[in-house]
Order: structure tokens, then sequence, then C-alpha cells
């Protein structure tokens, strides 16, 4: 397989601090199925919550048919489990939404530069803290369609701004594909919903330890397994599915 580019956005949906856990939970997943393959993740921008939960995270994930491979898990995720903030014993449901895009390059989306709203912060570091003194974080906005990317995972200024304008570039080339998109809110309702519970692609059902991906009618135990970066089971299970 050629080498590709994805880019993986993650997001915490409903469900507040436990969709924000499962949104970490599913990042850690992906980046150690990565990390088996032997293909190379770049963290661009992350914002956290509390507790350990992330509301959103952007990467890029380079390897051999790395953006074929994932592009599947494009959609709503659900968990049902118990939350560790649950005094009860209460089962909670919570959603993720997942967004994998392929890279583009720039010469294939013509980007305006009077349509740009560049802001430069300082990076921060994963426990909120800063760690550059001079402002090397981009954050770029397409005023048009207003579509938000962010990158800080360069020391360069100028080498973030690129990133992010790669990253840009891919998501405006997805909404062009769709050619109904007028802005990222459309994008990501077409590609991943709007959250909702019954919008999900798969459940993550803790209490009978059981995955089921909805769109190809897979069942398989061992979340755990899985959620360790053990994710060829089930894409193997999807991939003779869709066959």
């Amino acid at each position: 397989m050629a080498q590709q580019t994805a880019i993986l956005e993650i997001r915490a949906g409903t469900g507040g601090d436990e969709a924000g856990l499962f949104a970490a939970d599913l990042y850690r997943m992906y980046t150690r199925f990565a990390g088996n393959r032997g293909w190379k993740v770049a963290e661009h921008d992350r914002n956290k919550g509390g507790i350990g939960n992330i509301k959103s995270v952007t990467a890029e994930i380079i390897g051999e048919g790395a953006y074929d491979i994932l592009k599947n898990e494009s959609g709503v995720h659900r968990v049902q489990r118990i939350p560790i903030t649950e005094k009860s014993g209460r089962i909670h449901t919570s959603t993720a939404t997942i967004a994998v895009l392929p890279q583009v390059s720039a010469q294939e989306v013509e980007i305006n530069p009077n349509d740009l709203r560049i802001d430069t912060f300082r990076a921060s570091g994963h426990g909120g803290q800063n760690v550059q003194k001079v402002e090397t974080a981009v954050r770029i906005t397409h005023l048009p369609t207003g579509v938000v990317v962010g990158c800080q995972d360069e020391r360069s200024q100028h080498k973030n701004k690129e990133k992010a304008l790669a990253i840009l570039s891919s998501k405006l080339y997805q909404m062009m594909q769709e050619q109904r998109a007028s802005s990222v809110a459309v994008l990501r309702r077409e590609q991943v919903g709007g959250a909702g519970r019954a919008e999900k692609i798969r459940t993550w059902n803790f209490p009978q330890d059981r995955i089921t991906d909805h769109r190809f009618g897979v069942k398989l135990g061992n979340i755990e397994e899985i959620l360790n970066g053990n994710l060829d089971r089930l894409l193997k299970k999807i991939s003779k599915k869709k066959k």
C-alpha cells in the first residue's frame, strides 16, 4: 500500500465529562494502533477538559494505507458504561465524533489569503501550561465557511502555519467534493452527524463487553483489548462484511 496521510479529528459529543473521557480513550486507541503499524502520529491541536478528558484533538497519521484503513471510522461512536464519576453505579450513554480526512496538496484547493484570519498564541503543553515564551501556535479561520484549524506542535510559527493551512486545504477539499457544504457545520453533519445518540455508527457497550458496528452488522467482544490499540480484529471483520 502507498504511503498516505490521514487527518484525524476527534470531538467529545453528548454526555459531559464522560464524553470527553471517551474521546480521550478513542484517541489513545488510534495512536496505539498507529504505533503498532509503525505509522507516525503528529498531534496538531488539542483542547482539553477536566479530569483527563479531551474536548477535541486533531492529528496527522502518516503511514502505508493510513487513510484507506481509517476512513470508515468517521461517524458518531456511542459508549455505554459506568463513568468513574458515577457513585450510584448507573450506566451512562455518551458520544464522541470522529472525522478522518485525506491530505490534499495546496494546489488542489485555491485559498484566497484575504479570506483568512490568522491568530497566533503561545503553545501549551498537555498539562495546559505555556511551554513557549513566543507566540508560535497558529489558529486559522476561513471566513467564508467558518472552518477553524489550529496547529501548535512545531516550535516555529511558520511551520505551524504551514501545517494548519494543509489541514484547512483538506477540510475545504472535502467540502468541495460534497458540493453542498457551505460551512464546517454542514461538513461535520454530513460526516459525523450532530453527535446525537441516534446517529451512531458504532456502540461500545462495556457492561456486555460488546462492540457493535451498526453499518455492517459486526459484533465483537473484548473492548479493552481493542481500546488498547488492537483494532485489527474489528477492521478485518468490517472489511469482510463490506465485500
